[in-house]
């Protein structure tokens, strides 16, 4: 019989498994010259299998595989829904669908946005984190706001490695600064540096064993695939924020981890807070704009009925009428004059352009 010495030897064993052989990757603006020169310096025989987010638009198409085949010696795809994962292949997220990874298989799911994308980052390092644990590697790359970060957040606890590019090397630092400034990150590299890391830890044996995950964790992994269970459940992750989600309208729940703050809805859209900021200031101005457009009909159909007053020789109702007009277009001023400004000092994110031409020029 085993002392307990013995005993509790076995139970903390763990065998070790070839490496850190799940490799998430996530780009936004100015990713995809990373993402090229990352897998352009990848061997044909990396004992490892990559799977990549770039923030599509949602109605293009990408030929992102067909550049990254030309560009490396490693298979590029779109896989389909429930593919097995095999080493030496590149998984690239299709537009409008989430690209998550399973235990052996990967899945194409059109689930609720994260950070108002489909396909997010985050579902993906979430999900790879909760399937293989200490075996993935996160990876962060240009891009603005926050994405990522939250991944690389899930991605750590299992024992994964964390992984982002120098902010001085990326064309956008956004992405990358907030992972630093979030996350314990254990390499910050230049782009020549990050196949060569790669290489090292896909060979680099890890030992096996993945810890439980949270509830929080696995319930947000569920609703990415909008599990029926997980979406009526009537506890949620966090707590009522007094926000409303701009995806659906839905009462938010604040969910904390560490000094990164995030938000989630019933139905499982997701917003960083920087995210929900700027789709509030979107909402705002798409209200501006629909204010404007009334403010501007009022005037003109005041104007109209004032003449017509005129002309039938009711000068008092003539009057009202153009008083009213002129108020209408007084408060039309003043939005234009708003709008004006709102556009001449907002930041916004740069369109990363994925239809096929772009695409071509930037390989």
């Amino acid at each position: 019989m085993p002392n307990e010495t013995s005993t509790k030897a076995d139970q903390t064993h763990r065998e070790p498994v070839p490496g850190h052989n799940i490799i998430v990757i996530g780009a936004s603006a100015g990713g995809l010259e990373a993402i090229i020169q990352l897998v352009s310096g990848l061997p044909p025989d990396l004992p490892a299998a990559i799977f990549v987010v770039v923030h599509f638009p949602s109605h293009g198409t990408s030929i992102l595989p067909q550049i990254l085949n030309r560009s490396g010696a490693l298979l590029a795809a779109h896989p389909e829904d429930g593919d097995r994962i095999q080493n030496g292949h590149i998984y690239v997220a299709l537009p409008d669908h989430h690209l998550l990874v399973k235990r052996g298989y990967v899945r194409l799911v059109r689930g609720p946005r994260e950070n108002s994308h489909r396909p997010a980052i985050d579902p993906l390092f979430r999900t790879a984190a909760r399937a293989y644990g200490p075996q993935v590697v996160g990876v962060v790359l240009s891009g603005v706001l926050d994405d990522g970060t939250a991944g690389l957040l899930a991605v750590k606890p299992q024992g994964g490695v964390a992984v982002v590019q120098d902010p001085k090397s990326a064309l956008y630092a956004g992405m990358p600064e907030s992972a630093i400034a979030n996350v314990r990150v254990d390499y910050i590299l230049s782009l020549a540096d990050l196949a060569p890391t790669l290489v090292d830890l896909a060979a680099k044996p890890v030992i096996e064993g993945v810890k439980a995950v949270s509830e929080e964790m696995e319930s947000e992994t569920d609703m990415a695939e909008l599990d029926l269970a997980a979406l009526q459940r009537h506890e949620r992750p966090g707590t009522p924020s007094g926000f409303g989600c701009p995806e659906c309208g839905g009462a938010l729940w604040e969910l904390r981890e560490g000094d990164l703050i995030r938000f989630r809805c019933r139905i499982g859209h997701a917003l960083s807070a920087e995210s929900l900021l700027a789709e509030q200031s979107d909402g705002m101005e798409s209200a501006l704009w629909s204010a404007l457009r009334a403010l501007e009909e009022s005037a003109a159909l005041a104007d109209r009925l004032a003449d017509r007053a005129y002309k039938r020789n009711h000068p008092l109702t003539a009057e009202r009428f153009a008083a009213r007009a002129q108020d209408a277009a007084e408060s039309a001023a003043l939005i234009r004059q708003a709008l004006l400004k709102s556009e001449a000092t907002a930041t916004t994110e740069p369109v990363l352009a994925e239809s096929a031409s772009d695409q071509t020029e930037d390989a």
